[in-house]
């Protein structure tokens, strides 16, 4: 596929193609009108899209399949070893490179499939959001993974597992909360069990990229494309939310529970450079998407709106509580108050008898 490919870009523009179609693209809306641009598109030019497409599709499973799993079982190695040599390192930075690009190719694939009517330009400034944006995110996912992992082994192994299984059934439980028919227009040549297939593949490999990093494409087995179009901020606000506090809990389990292997380290200032370097992957990510995007335009509310929504929710939600606290202990502490009221009622009734009953004697 690579020769054909560079066999088509060197053999373009010089012979002319027999067959030319038209596509028709928007441009950015400007003051609020959006003008529709038709380009003819030769065969050689459509055949080179297929393959950068294809080329990026590719790029992101061996990234997430690949070298996720490589950048991780090297520095758990290191970790044991007490040990970086130059070979590793070498080995460690560019598996790291590697997720961080197919994370920036799914960016750019998700967008460009949300946004295929618009003519998409994506500038510098987007690139270096997305890069230190993912940069951050993997790069202390990973450590934070095999931290925890080398000092509780076992329940590393129920952490990832719940991770993955979650999130590689969530397309799945909301396709059958959709009721929408099964999808049969993938490929006109694969059956009901071959189409069933592909869609596990597509939801394995959704659930792999979501173990390290937020996945840009969203997978909707609904949709005709599998994708979803729609901007779900909620969806994206409560994962960095979640994914947060459970990175901030696995660091404190290994904080606990860290032995005399890490005598050497000073534990408090790592804890903090990673939940720091965690949170400033979420803060070159809300710059991109509220700066740098390059459909920001077409945006029906801004990440921000969505981010003080939630924390309004979630105030709500906390204040409600705690009136539901504070009316359950009046509620507790009424009956008290009833039983001791009436406890001093007869004690008072009591006395007046008794008083009554020694005037008559005496009477």
């Amino acid at each position: 596929r690579c020769v054909e490919a560079f066999y088509i870009y060197f053999r373009a523009g010089r012979v002319e193609d027999p067959y030319v179609s038209i596509t028709k693209k928007r441009q950015m809306p400007k003051d609020g009108y959006s003008e529709e641009i038709e380009k003819e598109v030769g065969q050689a030019e459509g055949k080179l899209r297929t393959h950068r497409s294809a080329f990026s599709r590719a790029s992101v499973i061996q990234a997430f399949l690949g070298s996720a799993p490589q950048l991780t079982l090297q520095l758990y190695i290191c970790v044991l070893q007490q040990e970086v040599t130059v070979a590793r390192s070498i080995f460690m930075v560019l598996s790291l490179l590697s997720i961080v690009y197919g994370a920036l190719r799914c960016n750019i694939l998700a967008i460009k499939i949300k946004y295929d009517d618009y003519n998409i330009r994506v500038k510098p400034a987007a690139y270096l959001c997305i890069f230190m944006w993912r940069s951050f995110e993997i790069a202390t996912r990973v450590t934070v993974l095999v931290l925890f992992g080398s000092v509780l082994r076992i329940w590393v192994f129920l952490i990832v597992l719940l991770n993955f299984l979650g999130f590689f059934f969530y397309p799945w439980i909301l396709f059958w909360l959709s009721n929408s028919p099964f999808p049969e227009n993938i490929e006109k040549e694969l059956s009901r069990v071959g189409t069933t297939i592909v869609l596990c593949l597509l939801t394995f490999l959704y659930a792999g990229i979501n173990m390290f990093c937020w996945s840009a494409a969203q997978v909707e087995l609904s949709d005709p494309d599998l994708i979803s179009k729609s901007q779900n901020w909620y969806r994206m606000t409560v994962y960095y939310i979640v994914r947060l506090m459970e990175n901030a809990f696995l660091l404190l389990m290994w904080y606990i529970y860290r032995t005399d292997f890490y005598l050497y380290v000073c534990a408090p200032m790592l804890f903090l450079q990673l939940l720091i370097g965690y949170c400033m992957g979420i803060f070159f990510m809300l710059v991109f998407y509220q700066y740098c995007h390059p459909c920001k335009k077409l945006f029906s509310s801004s990440i921000t709106e969505a981010l003080l929504s939630c924390f309004k929710i979630l105030y709500f939600i906390c204040q409600y509580h705690k009136s539901s606290l504070m009316t359950g202990k009046v509620a507790m502490k009424s009956p008290e108050n009833t039983d001791e009221a009436r406890g001093s009622s007869r004690t008072i009734d009591s006395q007046n008898r008794s008083i009554h009953q020694s005037v008559s004697s005496n009477a």
